[in-house]
């Protein structure tokens, strides 16, 4: 898994201008109940967990995959590429608005990753526009 990490570590630094990190994060795979947990709190909803892919936790440094996340695929692959950008922004120590500022650089990169491959953030998980600009603003509520 480190020579994956440190490509796209190296790509995200080229592409985007973000840090090199001198090591790499953690990476757990978990069954999805887990990672709705660490998305969610503890009192995750039910039926939430298919939804959640992955999750970055910066007190540990780790980034949790579901167990099931397949590095020969490119979708998988660019859900690493999501939460390793939460990670260089953390070593960063950036300030954001808020939680959902962070998402914006995170999506866009994944996006990128996916348009490499022939595909899109609207293809491989039904994100479209409007959802996008959702999960990436500071609403007020």
């Amino acid at each position: 898994m480190e020579p994956l990490i440190h490509t796209i570590v190296l790509w995200l630094s080229l592409t985007f201008a973000l840090p090199v990190a001198d090591e790499v994060p953690h990476v757990r795979h978990v069954p999805p109940e887990r990672l709705a947990a660490l998305h969610f709190g503890a009192a995750a909803g039910q039926g939430r967990e298919q939804g959640i892919l992955g999750a970055y936790d910066a007190r540990s440094r780790t980034i949790f995959l579901r167990e099931d996340w397949n590095s020969r695929n490119v979708t998988d692959v660019s859900v690493l590429v999501h939460e390793l950008v939460h990670y260089l922004q953390d070593r960063a120590s950036g300030a954001y608005e808020c939680a959902a500022a962070r998402e914006g650089l995170a999506y866009e990169a994944q996006q990128r990753w996916l348009q490499m491959f022939g595909r899109t953030l609207e293809e491989a998980f039904g994100l479209d526009k409007l959802t996008l600009k959702l999960r990436t603003s500071c609403l007020p509520y």
